[in-house]
């Protein structure tokens, strides 16, 4: 189970989007086998245009230290899941590093 906490930065995150978030994030569960820590914070970048780009950095404390990604997309959902696949390949390198350094294995 991972422990997820979602801030918002100088605007209210809607229920929905909590819960996308935290199901996105859940997800990398699959390749942690202890107890995480997610911090996701959300910010709105003004970009001058009436459009404004929406920042996600996602932080995961993982056995050993921290993980962190930084997205930009137009919408949080599209840089949470970007988040979610860089984050996906940062923990399947850290374990295989792991891996390394532990016992030999028979071949």
């Amino acid at each position: 189970m991972m422990n997820i906490s979602v801030k918002s930065v100088h605007f209210h995150a809607d229920a929905k989007l909590v819960t996308y978030i935290e199901k996105k994030i859940n997800r990398l569960t699959r390749y942690i086998d202890r107890n995480v820590e997610a911090e996701v914070h959300l910010k709105l970048q003004d970009t001058g245009g009436k459009i404004r780009e929406k920042i996600t950095e996602v932080k995961l404390h993982v056995p050993g230290g921290w993980m962190m990604d930084k997205k930009t997309g137009k919408s949080f959902e599209s840089a949470i899941n970007a988040s979610v696949v860089t984050l996906k390949r940062q923990i399947l390198r850290h374990k295989e590093k792991q891996g390394q350094r532990g016992p030999m294995m028979d071949e």
